[in-house]
């Protein structure tokens, strides 16, 4: 199996940072950005529930009204790609059972087999939460998809940015989410970094390891 090295690791999060100017000229190779949506599609979440969508805006029209809708900030324009992580907001026991019946197509197995998990879930998720206290929790697990998206990014040399500048309610009336069930969480962008972007070069600012480390 092939492996990033240690280094590399390291490396690769020492070199992201999160880009505020990108250059509009440059692309995405199209095979890597098949690879960040697969990263995005193999992201974890609780219980592998899945209640998300990501919207990749790629029509220029809308870009500039979503701009418009984020502060003016000239990434969501300006990078290559656009990413709109959304979250649904009707979560119910068909949400369950759609999992369930994936995970019975794919390895093969009975859903009564899998009803002590449809009993678990059932219980930490419909039985034990009211609807608005499922969609905090599942607006939880879209941060997960976005740190692999972030992470999978700078694995690749891919210049990317986590935003939560922008008016929800407005993404969501110019993207239609309403009507789909979904409301947007979080954005970011990908792209190359501009040549002039002042904070490319900047050290990178963390506390040191035992500041954020606690071992017990």
């Amino acid at each position: 199996m092939n492996t990033a090295s240690r280094e590399q690791l390291v490396g690769q999060l020492n070199w992201r940072y999160a880009t505020k100017a990108f250059d509009p000229q440059k692309k995405i190779e199209p095979a890597d950005w098949a690879a960040l949506e697969e990263a995005l599609r193999l992201s974890p979440s609780s219980i592998g529930l899945q209640l998300w969508k990501f919207i990749v805006v790629d029509d220029p029209a809308v870009r500039e009204k979503l701009r418009a809708a984020g502060y003016a900030q000239p990434q969501i324009t300006d990078a290559a790609k656009l990413v709109v992580f959304a979250v649904k907001t009707d979560i119910t026991e068909a949400d369950i059972d759609a999992h369930l019946e994936e995970i019975a197509k794919v390895r093969g197995v009975s859903l009564e087999s899998l009803a002590p998990l449809r009993g678990m879930a059932m219980a930490s998720v419909i039985q034990a939460m009211d609807a608005e206290a499922r969609v905090a929790w599942a607006k939880r697990q879209v941060y997960i998809a976005l740190g692999t998206f972030l992470t999978s990014a700078a694995l690749l040399g891919i210049d990317a940015c986590p935003m939560e500048g922008f008016s929800p309610p407005d993404f969501d009336s110019i993207l239609g989410l309403p009507e789909k069930g979904l409301a947007s969480v979080v954005i970011a962008t990908a792209g190359q970094r501009a040549a002039d972007d002042k904070y490319a070069g900047l050290a990178k600012v963390r506390f040191p390891l035992d500041r954020v480390l606690v071992r017990i």
